[in-house]
Parts: structure tokens; C-alpha cells; sequence
């Protein structure tokens, strides 16, 4: 185990994260900032539920859940008036046990993970800025600004950019940051207020191309708006939240009581052309960057340093060669690129100007949203998608086999076993771990016993099927709840040569 840390530069939600999951992994991290303090103003709200089965396997989840707003509807809204009211509560029933859409607001969010750091004994560095570093075969040698202006010298195991799209770990290495910028200006705003739509649903304006998001914020009357700069007054200082409310106040008919803050910003779609040189790797908006539309945003680098997190752990500790690091810019920037151009779709129509688009908008989807929720097949479809749950790494070299639906690098299904259990319950180890659903041969536990991996045997139930699993099968769990192998005969042959092929030790 090396003794030098792993330094994130970086102490949004994908650095927070990834410093909890190396320290939960018992790695020695280093996080440094260069703001003073957590952000009070943000614009990622959305929870998705694999971010929250991330978060159970580190003790979290719940925290989280009770800070933030259950979303009930979809409420579209067209000339001042409700168009169509799609139900989201339970869209994901039976696929994860966060079965729900959460909002809650980053800055908040951020607060939880810092706090939960110091309880672990770790705290950010704050006003402190990485200036250079340099690599070799055996650490990074990274150039610190303190506080008080004062340089100093850190040697590191690893270095993480979390450092955002402005990202100084990418601008060093020379990795390209090809994308665009949309054009037009739009603003978030944090306000109290009454009025319909003032209660625990999300409202979405549609009308033209001047789009308006509202979000149920935690607290009487609190909701957080997004929308289109468009049509503005003449000014030469900058935008007030007075400039822009007239959507508000006419489409979504709110009361404004107050405004607790405001923001405008430019949205940008760009994914880097590498997401590791060497020892240094680059995490969320360092990465990659695109539209709000889903709210993959955040999620995606929470993604990012989860993967991360066990591979440097697994090296660190000796259990694994240099090679595992290989995965991570594969497995990620694969998801990265379709998200990219997948959000740039759904940005675009939501955006764009002309008759065309307009009707569909303000027409068309009204009336077939609706119809498509009732049925249970795009229901899911659209939870799995969103939620993140359907994200897998079936390319990857770590991915190997298929038992009944279930192929290598799927994320492993959710089975609710009954009396307030699940076969996650495991996963919290942030180990490797074999599980068998049905009955595990003596040979196989053998097996298991003398390559230290744990074996967990489920009673075969028949939602076991409905998931995706097959009787008897082998699954074999990477620590971030991946599977990594999927064996029908149970053999535990392949589980010897999964491990040696790889040059993986437990």
C-alpha cells in the first residue's frame, strides 16, 4: 500500500465522491479546492437512482433522500394553462429500490458529502490551487498555492481532475475539449412564491422555444426555476431576476414572494478526447460537459469516480496490476459520447425556433406524452435510461460471459427478496463477491474460499427470473456493483481464469 495520497483537485459532487469512496476503500486522499468555501448557487438537481444505489453502498443514501423532494408528475404547461399531468411516482418499481425521481439542489448536496468526509476525518483544502505537476512511473509531483500565497511541493499516488469544464489538469495535460457552446443565454433562480404549481411536482413550459423548468425545492414555497433568456429589455448592466420572471408570472401563473438568488450561464456540449494520461485522470465536468436536459449531468461524474475509486484502490493495495486502470477512460468516455449526443438531441428540440418544431412541442407532445406512460414498457424504458440503471460496460475487458438475460457488464439487477430485503445488501462491502441465486455446489464455495472471494447464495425465487438471472448461474460482482463475469454452468474454473487472465488478485 502506498503511503503517498491519491490528490483530487477539485470539491464538487465528483471529487467529494470519489474522496468518500477511496477513503471508505481505506485509500489516503488529498482534496483541495480553490474556492473558500461550498457552493451557494447551482444549477444540478436531479438524484437519479443509481447515483442513490452508489450511495447506499457507503451509507448515504438516506441522508440524501430526507434533504431532498420526491418528485409526483410531469405537469406540461401551454398558454398559461396545464396541458397534460404524467404520474413519475414508482416509474421504476422492481427495477431499483429508489424507485423515484429525487431533486436536491447541488449546492445542499454538496454540503452532506463534505460533511460526511469529515466525519471519515477528511476536509477540504480550501483557497488552495493546483498550479503544475509533473508525472514518473511511480507518483505525481503536483505544485500547490496555500492560502497564504505560499508554495508547496506534493507527491501524489495519483492525481483526479475534478476541476470542472475550466479544468487545469486537462489544460496541462493537452487534452483536447472538443464541443460547441449553444447559443442564447439562460438563468436559474432559487425563489419562494405561491401559485399552482407551487407544490412536489416538476412543471415544464413548453410553449415556443422559450423553455421554463420548475423544481420542488425542500421548504414551504421554495422552488427553483431554469429557463431562456430571450426577448430581454435593452440594458448595458447586468440580468436581474426582473428581466426574466415575466415567464414565470404569465406562463406558470407564480406568485414571487422572494428571490434568494439568481444566475445566468451558457450550456456547453464537449467531451475530452482522453480521460487518463498516465497517473492522472480526468472526472465530470472536467471531462465532459452538455445539456441539463435529464439531469445527467452530475450523475454522470458521480458515475465517473465510482468507477474510479475501487480500480486505484485495487492497485494501490496490491491486488491488482497497473492494467486495471486501462478500463476506466473505455468504460467511461463510451457513455460519455452517447450521452452527449443524446442530450444535444433533446436540447435542441426543446430550444429550437419554427413552426414545425413549435406544434409538436406545444401539441403533439402534450397529447402522446401522456398516452406513452400508460404503458409499462416505455415507462421502464424511459426510467432505465434516465435513472442511469441501464448504463453497462459490456465492451470492456473486464466483462466477460452471460447468464439468462444478464450479460458481463451489466449492472447487477435488483431483486427485493422480501421482509425489507435485497440482494444489494452485499454490496456494501465494496468488495469483489460472487453471487448465486438458486444453489451454490460445494465446489464453487471451494473455489471461492481459497481465491478469498465471498459467496452469497439467495434462495431461488421466481422475480429472480423477472430480473434477468438465471437458476444456478455464477455472477461475479465487481465493487461497484457491475457484474463482471456471468456464468450459466457455475463453473468455478472461469472464476479462476477471470482473475489470472486479468492479473487480478483479491
Amino acid at each position: 500500500m502506498s503511503d503517498k495520497p491519491v490528490l483530487i483537485a477539485g470539491a464538487g459532487p465528483t471529487g467529494l465522491v470519489l474522496a468518500l469512496w477511496l477513503t471508505k476503500l481505506g485509500v489516503k486522499v488529498r482534496i483541495i479546492d480553490r474556492t473558500s468555501e461550498p457552493g451557494t448557487t447551482s444549477r444540478a438537481l436531479a438524484v437519479q437512482a443509481r447515483t442513490l444505489e452508489f450511495y447506499h453502498q457507503i451509507g448515504i443514501d438516506d441522508v440524501v433522500i430526507s434533504g431532498g423532494v420526491k418528485i409526483q408528475h410531469l405537469n406540461l404547461w401551454v398558454k398559461g394553462r396545464r396541458a397534460a399531468r404524467v404520474p413519475l411516482q414508482r416509474a421504476g418499481q422492481g427495477l431499483t429500490p429508489y424507485d423515484f425521481a429525487l431533486v436536491f439542489p447541488q449546492d445542499a448536496h454538496e454540503r452532506v458529502l463534505i460533511e460526511q468526509l469529515g466525519q471519515l476525518g477528511v476536509r477540504v483544502e480550501r483557497r488552495t490551487e493546483l498550479l503544475r505537476f509533473s508525472q514518473s512511473g511511480t507518483g505525481v509531483t503536483a505544485t500547490l498555492r496555500r492560502p497564504d500565497g505560499s508554495e508547496e511541493v506534493c507527491e501524489a499516488a495519483y492525481l483526479a481532475g475534478c476541476d470542472g469544464a475550466s479544468s487545469t489538469v486537462r489544460g496541462q495535460l493537452g487534452i483536447g475539449f472538443p464541443g460547441g457552446t449553444y447559443t442564447g443565454l439562460f438563468y436559474v433562480a432559487d425563489i419562494e412564491g405561491t401559485g399552482e404549481p407551487v407544490d412536489n411536482d416538476l412543471h415544464v413550459d413548453i410553449e415556443d422555444a422559450d423553455f421554463l423548468l420548475l423544481f420542488p425545492l425542500k421548504g414551504q414555497g421554495r422552488v427553483r426555476l431554469v429557463g431562456t433568456c430571450r426577448d430581454l429589455p435593452a440594458s448595458e448592466g447586468p440580468l436581474t431576476f426582473d428581466d426574466v420572471k415575466g415567464k414565470a408570472l404569465e406562463h406558470l401563473r407564480l406568485n414571487i414572494t422572494k428571490v434568494n438568488w439568481f444566475s445566468t450561464y451558457r450550456v456547453h456540449h464537449r467531451v475530452a478526447l482522453h480521460f487518463r494520461d498516465k497517473r492522472a485522470f480526468l472526472l465530470g465536468d472536467a471531462a465532459h460537459v452538455h445539456s441539463p436536459v435529464g439531469g445527467q449531468g452530475m450523475n454522470t461524474g458521480i458515475g465517473d469516480a465510482v468507477n474510479l475509486a475501487w480500480k486505484i484502490a485495487s492497485v494501490l493495495k496490491g491486488g491488482a496490476s497497473e492494467k486495471l486502470l486501462d478500463t476506466y477512460e473505455p468504460e467511461r468516455i463510451a457513455f460519455a459520447r452517447r450521452l452527449v449526443a443524446t442530450t444535444d438531441r433533446g436540447f435542441t428540440f426543446v430550444t429550437q425556433r419554427g413552426g414545425i418544431a413549435g406544434v409538436v412541442r406545444t401539441r403533439v407532445v402534450p397529447l402522446v406524452m401522456p398516452l406513452l406512460f400508460r404503458l409499462g414498457a416505455v415507462r421502464r424504458l424511459l426510467f432505465r435510461t434516465v435513472s442511469q440503471t441501464q448504463v453497462n460496460y459490456r465492451d470492456s475487458k473486464l466483462s466477460a460471459g452471460a447468464a439468462g438475460k444478464v450479460r458481463g457488464g451489466d449492472r447487477l439487477p435488483w431483486v427485493d427478496l422480501g421482509s425489507g430485503k435485497d440482494n444489494f445488501a452485499p454490496l456494501t462491502s465494496l468488495a469483489w463477491q460472487v453471487h448465486v441465486y438458486g444453489e451454490g455446489r460445494d465446489v464453487l464455495a471451494d473455489a471461492c474460499a481459497k481465491l478469498r472471494l465471498p459467496l452469497h447464495v439467495f434462495a431461488w425465487q421466481d422475480r429472480m427470473r423477472s430480473a434477468g438471472l438465471a437458476k444456478d448461474a455464477l455472477y461475479l460482482v465487481r465493487p461497484d456493483g457491475y457484474v463482471a463475469l456471468a456464468e450459466p454452468s457455475a463453473d468455478p474454473e472461469q472464476l479462476r481464469q477471470y482473475f489470472s487472465g486479468r492479473e487480478l488478485a483479491l
